[in-house]
C-alpha cells in the first residue's frame, strides 16, 4: 500500500526542505517523490544533509514541470490545505485520509498522490481546484504555520498507521482461518461478486413496475418513495445472487397480483434471465 502513495512538492524554494521531505518520508516507509518546478537546486549538500540517511529518495525523485505531469497515473489526489472548511470542495482532516487509504488503494492500479504547496504561498486556487479532496491539518490557530516536512510528517504518520492496521487485520484474518475449523470444502461458500451498477438500475426499475402493479406505489405521488428505497438498497451493497433473490420475488410477486413478470424479458441482460431462479438452481433455457 505504502508504495502507491506518492508525495508531491510543487514550486519547492530551499533544498533542505526536499532532503527533510524524503527523511520523514523514509521513516514512514514511503519512497515515492515528485517536484513539480523545484525554484532550488534539488541535489546539493543541505539537501543531502538534512535527508540524514534517506538522500536516495532525494536522488530517485522525479522532476516535472507541472502538477498534472506528476499525478497524472492517479486515482485520488489530495492536497494539503490550511484554508477555510467553506471552500466547496471535500476537506478531510489526517486522520481521515488515513482511514480512507485501505478501501482508496484496494485495486492494483490505484495510485494516490498527496500534494503539498510552496513554503511562502502554499497551493495557488488553480493547483486546489485539481484535487479530489483536501486535506487541513488543525494546528494552533494562534500557531498554524508548519514546517513544509513537519506537514509531510503528519501525513506520512498517518499513512503508516493505516497501513499497520491493515496489515493487522489481515493477519489476524489468515490466524483466525488457520485455527477454526471450517466446512468441508464442498460446502464452502464461493465469494460472491456485488451487483454491479447495471444491474441495480434493472432492479430498481423492476421494483418500481412491481410497487405500481400491487397498488403500493403511485408516480403521480412519489413521496420520494423510490429514493427511499435506493438509498436503502446501495447501502446494503447487495451480492448478485442477492439481487436475483430479489427480483425472483419481485416477479412472484407481479404474478401473484395478476401482473406480468417484465423482467424476463429477453430484452434485458442475463441477470434477469435468471432472476426467477433460487440459489444453487440454473436457470432454464429459452
Amino acid at each position: 500500500m505504502l508504495e502507491r502513495i506518492r508525495i508531491v512538492l510543487i514550486g519547492t524554494s530551499h533544498p533542505g526542505n526536499i532532503g527533510a521531505t524524503a527523511r520523514a518520508m523514509h521513516n514512514m516507509g514511503l519512497a515515492d517523490l515528485a517536484l513539480v518546478a523545484p525554484r532550488c537546486e534539488v541535489i546539493t549538500a543541505d539537501s543531502v544533509s538534512r535527508a540524514s540517511g534517506a538522500d536516495a529518495l532525494v536522488h530517485d525523485a522525479r522532476v516535472v514541470d507541472s502538477l498534472e505531469q506528476a499525478v497524472t497515473d492517479c486515482t485520488l489526489v489530495v492536497g494539503a490545505s490550511a484554508r477555510s472548511r467553506t471552500l466547496p470542495w471535500p476537506m478531510i482532516t489526517p486522520r481521515e485520509l488515513g482511514e480512507r487509504l485501505p478501501a482508496e488503494l484496494a485495486t492494483p492500479e490505484a495510485r494516490i498522490a498527496l500534494v503539498f504547496g510552496r513554503e511562502d504561498s502554499g497551493l495557488s486556487n488553480a493547483e486546489l481546484q485539481r484535487c479530489h479532496a483536501h486535506v487541513h491539518i488543525p494546528t494552533n490557530p494562534d500557531f498554524s504555520s508548519l514546517n513544509l516536512a513537519a506537514a509531510v510528517q503528519v501525513l506520512a504518520y498517518e499513512c503508516r498507521l493505516a497501513w499497520l492496521a491493515q496489515a493487522q487485520t489481515q493477519t489476524q484474518t489468515q490466524t483466525h482461518a488457520q485455527t477454526q475449523p471450517g466446512p468441508a470444502q464442498d460446502e464452502e461458500e464461493e465469494a460472491q461478486p456485488l451487483a454491479s451498477h447495471e444491474e441495480l438500475e434493472h432492479y430498481f426499475a423492476h421494483l418500481e413496475r412491481a410497487l405500481i402493479t400491487i397498488g403500493f406505489h403511485d408516480p403521480a405521488k412519489p413521496r420520494q418513495l423510490m429514493a427511499r428505497l435506493r438509498r436503502v438498497t446501495l447501502r446494503s451493497r447487495p451480492e448478485r445472487m442477492e439481487l436475483n433473490i430479489l427480483r425472483g420475488i419481485l416477479s412472484a410477486t407481479e404474478k401473484a397480483a395478476g401482473g406480468q413478470a417484465l423482467g424476463a424479458r429477453g430484452s434485458e441482460p442475463e441477470l434477469q434471465r435468471e432472476h426467477d431462479t433460487h440459489p444453487g438452481q440454473k436457470p432454464a433455457q429459452d
